[in-house]
């Protein structure tokens, strides 16, 4: 699907405002309210929107640690890319896995209530015996900027 100009200014505005009212959207693109949210429904029925969601402040619900984990797996078989990466999509702690090129295999971004319920995630996978051959925990000190994408 080819985007023009003003595809992309609803893109970016939705992006920015995942609420903003359709008049208010038309506004900011400068197109009438009715072709804007043609486009912008023609947008989600191409799979480019693929949803909207709240931004939630969960360390102020529960206590939070933020751990960035770098894995590699033993071997590099699909069916052990696949065992992995079962056991992470059913992980409700793991908050994003990314497949990388280079030195590791994946690395995860996990959301534990502390570094005890981290290690303990780890282990299970460990015993599991998953196909991780090794692993390194990073512990998020500090959030500098966080975004969607």
């Amino acid at each position: 699907m080819k985007l023009d100009p003003i595809d992309l200014r609803i893109l970016d505005a939705i992006q920015r405002e995942g609420r903003i009212t359709k008049l208010k959207l038309a506004e900011r693109v400068g197109l009438s309210p009715t072709p804007c949210w043609n486009r912008l429904k023609r947008l989600e029925e191409a799979g480019i929107v693929t949803g909207y969601h709240a931004r939630i402040a969960w360390r102020l619900v529960a206590p939070q640690t933020g751990v960035i984990v770098e894995i590699t797996l033993g071997q590099h078989r699909q069916a052990d890319f696949d065992r992995f990466e079962k056991v992470v999509r059913e992980a409700r702690e793991v908050v994003a896995c990314w497949s990388v090129g280079g030195g590791v295999d994946y690395v995860l971004k996990i959301a534990a209530a502390d570094i005890d319920a981290y290690q303990r995630l780890i282990d299970g996978w460990l015993e599991r015996e998953i196909g991780i051959a090794r692993y390194f925990t990073y512990i998020v000190t500090r959030t500098v900027k966080e975004a969607e994408g």
